[in-house]
């Protein structure tokens, strides 16, 4: 694998810094859910229970990614950011007093202006480095965040075996207040002038154009693939604690965790590397095809070599998703679609983890694995088609 590509983004000073804030931001939100879910159930309450405090947060995630990306084109990171620090730390201060019933209101709260850090992160970099640049950088980006959901959960749940949860709920929502200010106070240029150079991102004064614009057929293919990855990630995680308790191995499930994201640092860099890019669809179509296996795994050692090779294709997936996307939607429009983008992927996670629980309810734990990986195949094969059936419209239409 050339590492000169990654030497030459790395050399850039604007990307370092982004990266650095990227996981500034994400490792709190990486370990919040968790943390969320264990108040929840220290609270008395049951599992059901929890997964309905973390389901409305991402149900308020989804709603606000269009509309807050919509804002970040027109107004600019710092007047999107600053609601959010306010409203945020109202919100964590809160937290740990509140009964149930109170507490789902401050999830739906919470979740409406968690600050809009993936969407952030993402323009930051793309607007820091050349076109030929781009998806070296994007994969870097995507191994961050691999690092951020392996280190966020880890020391998570650590923190909270050691103090009162309400304590460690609050804390890692003040650390994501407190990363979100430094991303505000560092404001990383997330446009371009006319003539190359990078403008603030407050500073942009073209008016952002509707959906009906730049809604085509292409972005539609990467918003189903997004979709089909989440779902297949989020019910491979849900299985593979079902597994692991089937297999009496329940302490070792974090060890399994990471090596699938160890998996995925390992595609994402060579995807980085990659001389030329490869469709989205086409990754989801080799996710959901390496996924599929993990049927087979009868005990820990198999199915964590499984997860290594079904890791693989994670973050190449997800770098080619934001790589397509930058590349077909006006700039000016880049925020409203990234938040589409976003708000794709929680339907996907909020649907995959419920498909993957029911199926292995009904046909046995390692049962959730092939049941997502074939949603994801399908919704690559559909993809595909469609874009099949488009550029031969198009070629049609020029003769």
């Amino acid at each position: 694998m050339p590492l000169s590509p990654y030497r030459r983004v790395l050399q850039v000073p604007r990307v370092r810094l982004t990266l650095l804030l990227g996981v500034m931001v994400r490792v709190p939100a990486a370990a919040g859910g968790i943390i969320l879910t264990l108040h929840v159930v220290g609270m008395g309450r049951s599992y059901g229970e929890a997964g309905l405090a973390a389901m409305i947060m991402t149900i308020g995630l989804a709603v606000a990614g269009p509309w807050r990306g919509r804002l970040l084109d027109r107004r600019g990171l710092r007047r999107v950011v600053w609601p959010s620090l306010v409203v945020l730390a109202g919100c964590w201060v809160a937290a740990p007093q509140l009964a149930y019933l109170p507490l789902l209101g401050v999830c739906a709260l919470a979740g409406l202006f968690t600050i809009p850090s993936f969407s952030i992160i993402r323009q930051a970099v793309i607007v820091a480095v050349p076109d030929h640049d781009r998806r070296t950088a994007l994969a870097l980006d995507a191994v961050a965040v691999e690092v951020a959901f392996m280190v966020g959960p880890l020391a998570g749940v650590w923190a909270a075996s050691t103090w009162d949860t309400g304590l460690v709920l609050a804390g890692v929502g003040l650390c994501g207040v407190a990363a979100g200010a430094v991303l505000w106070l560092v404001d990383p240029p997330m446009r371009e002038e006319s003539d190359g150079t990078t403008a603030e991102s407050g500073g942009a004064e073209e008016v952002a154009v509707g959906p009906g614009v730049w809604l085509t057929p292409a972005v539609a293919a990467v918003f189903l693939a997004a979709v089909g990855a989440t779902v297949v990630l989020a019910g491979t995680d849900l299985t593979v604690v079902a597994v692991m308790r089937e297999f009496g191995a329940t302490s070792h499930v974090g060890v399994v965790m990471a090596m699938w994201c160890v998996g995925s640092v390992v595609g994402g860099l060579v995807y980085g590397a990659w001389t030329r890019p490869v469709s989205s669809l086409w990754l989801l179509l080799g996710l959901g095809a390496a996924t599929a296996p993990l049927v087979l795994a009868r005990d820990v050692w198999t199915l964590t070599a499984l997860m290594v090779i079904s890791g693989v294709w994670c973050a190449p997936t997800i770098t080619a998703m934001v790589d397509e996307l930058s590349r077909v939607v006006p700039e000016r429009n880049r925020g409203e679609v990234m938040g589409w983008h976003g708000s794709c992927m929680q339907v996907g996670s909020a649907a995959g983890a419920p498909l993957a629980g029911a199926v292995v309810d009904t046909g046995g734990a390692s049962a959730g694995f092939g049941a997502v990986a074939v949603v994801g195949m399908v919704l690559a094969v559909v993809g595909l088609i469609v874009g099949c059936r488009r550029r031969r419209g198009d070629a049609a239409a020029t003769l």
